[in-house]
């Protein structure tokens, strides 16, 4: 496994290196979006937008607002922006978590990386957390959201676990329909539920990944409905019935490859962006719309070039209700998510403010812009945007040195920032007002699971990190052993209680519904994971298990590069974003495991 980005050869692996001064501004920080497992080329100049610092800010918070959180904090410890202790001596090292749904990696055109599978969001560096239908609401998550939603189970009858003691199954255990990838059903020709222990979880069925290119290919996205499974791969789209994994519909082609895809909208329907052409010329600017359900194609368009400087080599799509913003690098252009009719453009304002990113979901709209470049007030500001006509709802300036790279949830919202040139990271919570909230106090290295962005910021980008109405749920970094979630209240940025992962091996959030925090624990080369519930409510915090995938599927589970993950009425899904090419290696696309 190569290093991030600078990361000399002779550091060692997955994290720890070293203290927070020695580190360039780029790497990881305590809670900051990771690099992936396998570094890639070093990204062409553009314009300022930091990667990721090490360590706590060394200055006052980054918001220009007057009010009590530019105020310095009282109490020792306290130097940071509102209040955030500094690492003494003894603090911990950065995070090392790799990215989870990365544009991999950073954006179209990237080459595969090279060797194995990695691991998991807050350990080994694989798995990006899908967060399920409240995830909408939150981030949330590459610069995609996915939304998983519950209702009709496709006609699947819950198997039970034989509970013999020898752990045979006959065959009538071998998963559903298992295909090629491109709907096409058959046998089990290897039979992985053979084998499978009492109270393991069973293949429900599995997809075998396409032909992809030698080079590698995306296979961006994963969209759980009550119905259907939702996957795209290379230049096509793929659909299964959850319970059984029949084809729902037909693959669709694209005529090129897929380059970005959107968050399901609120009436189960998706937009796929795909690439111009082959040349080196070639633009990520052609869209069409898919129903999730029925497969049925509706309206579809081009996107048109910005000003000098912004392009569409990549999007950004993004929904918030019935409007998709298409973002370029320095614009974005909303459209009606249904019909496909323009509804406004978002483009330069002020003095010299121009929109780089935007994350939507839960009827929120958010806008960032970089202004003020060349003139020595160089700053960020964050604007909430009324998502149907673009109207500014309010506006908060950042101060300058500090940049928003990440929006970890949007209702509450809450953002992490940088400061390449502090070395600093900071994350704060906001009110529907846009005024400030709190700020994470919490002394400790963290590691949600965030894709690159090298084209353009990706706010959206990161999972393995969800909230609730008060309470931010954060991974720690582990770089052996287990890790632990931590609870972080939102009124007042103060750690709340945390939770040790049941397994050796790391534990990343998923979602939360009905007063529980469900959790992801990744597989080890000889078993698998498991998804627990967590009470996040009274005094005990003890995971209690909810499926416990086969270990006669671990090295399977393990496989999935980058895999996208989702727990949807009691099935855990799990998909490939990035095929490796290889024709020999029978790598899978899509699992879906369950009782």
């Amino acid at each position: 496994m190569t290093q991030p980005p600078n990361q000399p050869p002779n550091q060692p692996p997955q994290g720890g290196f070293g203290p927070p001064q020695d580190q360039p501004a780029h790497g990881g920080g305590f809670g900051a979006p990771q690099p992936p497992p396998q570094s890639p080329p070093t990204p062409p100049a553009q314009p300022p937008q930091p990667q990721p610092g090490y360590g706590y800010p060394q200055q006052p918070g980054p918001y220009a607002q007057p009010g009590p959180y530019g105020a310095p904090p009282a109490g020792p410890g306290a130097q940071g922006p509102y209040g955030a202790p500094q690492p003494g001596p003894n603090a911990p090292q950065p995070g090392y978590g790799y990215p989870q749904q990365p544009q991999y990696p950073g954006g179209p055109g990237m080459p595969p990386p090279a060797g194995g599978p990695g691991g998991g969001p807050a350990g080994r560096g694989r798995t990006a957390l899908i967060i399920g239908a409240a995830a909408a609401a939150l981030l949330v998550i590459g610069g995609t959201v996915y939304a998983v939603t519950s209702g009709d189970d496709g006609g699947q009858k819950k198997p039970v676990a034989q509970q013999s003691g020898d752990g045979k199954h006959s065959a009538s255990d071998a998963p559903v329909n298992p295909g090629d990838g491109s709907g096409d059903g058959g046998a089990d020709p290897e039979n992985l539920n053979d084998g499978r222990k009492p109270g393991e979880s069973k293949v429900l069925w599995y997809k075998t990944a396409p032909d992809a290119p030698g080079s590698g290919a995306d296979a961006p996205g994963m969209w759980i409905t009550g119905r259907t499974a939702v996957k795209a791969a290379y230049k096509q789209l793929f659909a299964y019935r959850v319970g059984n994994g029949d084809p729902a519909w037909d693959p669709i082609g694209f005529p090129q490859k897929i380059c970005a895809v959107s968050p399901q909208s609120d009436d189960g329907k998706i937009v796929v962006a795909y690439m111009s052409g082959v040349s080196d010329r070639a633009k990520c600017n052609q869209l069409q719309q898919v129903d999730l359900d029925t497969g049925k194609k509706g309206w579809s368009g081009q996107v048109g070039e910005g000003a000098l400087f912004d392009s569409t080599l990549s999007l950004e799509l993004t929904v918030s209700g019935r409007t998709l913003m298409v973002g370029r690098s320095q614009s974005g252009t909303a459209y009606d998510v249904d019909s496909g009719k323009k509804l406004y453009d978002k483009k330069k304002y002020g003095s010299a403010c121009f929109p780089t990113a935007f994350a939507g979901g839960s009827g929120r709209l958010v806008q960032v812009a970089s202004c003020g470049a060349g003139t020595g007030t160089e700053h960020d500001e964050i604007q909430e945007l009324d998502a149907a006509t673009g109207k500014v709802k309010w506006t908060q300036p950042v101060k300058k040195g500090w940049t928003v790279a990440r929006t970890y949830s949007l209702n509450p919202l809450v953002v992490y920032l940088t400061n390449e040139k502090k070395k600093a990271w900071n994350i704060s919570a906001f009110t529907d007002a846009g005024k400030f909230r709190s700020e994470v106090k919490v002394d400790e290295k963290f590691a949600p699971g965030c894709g690159w962005a090298i084209l353009e910021r990706d706010l959206q980008g990161c999972n393995g990190v969800t909230v609730d109405a008060d309470t931010l749920y954060l991974p720690t970094a582990a770089t052996t052993g287990p890790n632990e979630i931590v609870a972080i209240s939102l009124a007042t940025g103060k750690e709340k209680w945390r939770v040790k992962s049941p397994a050796d091996e790391s534990m990343s959030p998923l979602k939360t519904e009905g007063g529980r925090l469900i959790a992801y624990v990744q597989p080890s080369y000889d078993k698998g994971g498991q998804v627990v519930a967590v009470p996040t409510a009274g005094g005990s915090h003890t995971p209690v298990k909810l499926l416990q995938n086969p270990a006669g599927t671990a090295q399977i589970e393990n496989s999935f590069f980058d895999g996208a993950v989702a727990w949807a009425d009691g099935r855990f899904f799990i998909s490939s974003t990035r095929l490796s090419g290889n024709d020999d290696a029978k790598e899978k696309l899509m699992m879906a495991f369950g009782k």
